[in-house]
């Protein structure tokens, strides 16, 4: 792996970092809190890139979350459509983020990004709490093998493009302690609701990873 230059403990401008894995290179940006023992690392859906929901979710999340002493990585998939690859890629996050220092970490991903965090969640032991924005079914099927890790599950009633439905299967299916909030008029990116959905992860993030 490459070298990072740390930013001083505090500042909230995030780090380009590259991830070097066998498979490839992963872009990511880094929100490091020096001496941190829990981090989120967060992701987007098939469009690729930095890509963050609710009105720029994930930047105030990583702002956010420095200012409680814990480190986030946005995380830009090599393959965005591809689930296997990019269940390798938020692995190898999870992986750099524990070499740091980091104890406990929870994933949020948005729409496909939803089902790649419910895989990587339950094959990593430093994973604790996992999140789910406008989830997608399909892939999901490792979540009944998610124990002993929470799950928080939001979806847009108004999703035109993954019907709640998709969040009510995950929901029943998941053996964990869950919650899923269906949020009236919000759509599949949830910009409609973007105060309630950061106040609501940055919230159970701050209550799961320090439980």
């Amino acid at each position: 792996m490459s070298e990072i230059q740390t930013p001083q403990d505090g500042a909230l401008e995030p780090r380009a970092y590259t991830l070097r894995t066998r498979r490839g290179p992963v872009d990511t940006l880094l929100y490091e809190s020096l001496g941190a023992k829990e981090g989120a690392l967060l992701a987007g859906g098939v469009g690729g890139g930095f890509d963050t929901p609710a009105l720029g979710l994930y930047p105030r999340l990583g702002e956010e979350l420095l200012r409680h002493q814990i480190s986030t990585m946005r995380l830009k998939y090599r393959h965005s459509t591809d689930l296997a690859e990019a269940v390798h890629d938020v692995l190898a996050g999870v992986d750099f983020l524990v070499g740091r220092g980091l104890e406990r970490v929870a994933l949020v991903g948005h729409s496909f990004g939803g089902a790649v965090m419910i895989d990587a969640g339950a094959q990593s032991p430093w994973v604790s709490t996992v999140v789910g924005l406008a989830s997608q079914s399909y892939g999901t099927e490792a979540v009944s093998q998610l124990a002993p890790r929470s799950l928080l599950l939001i979806h847009g009633l108004s999703d035109a493009v993954l019907p709640p439905s998709c969040s009510l299967s995950i929901h029943e299916r998941a053996r964990v302690r869950k919650e899923l909030e269906l949020v009236q008029g919000a759509g599949h990116v949830l910009d409609e609701a973007a105060e309630r959905v950061f106040t609501r992860v940055r919230d159970w993030l701050l209550q799961e990873l320090r439980a």
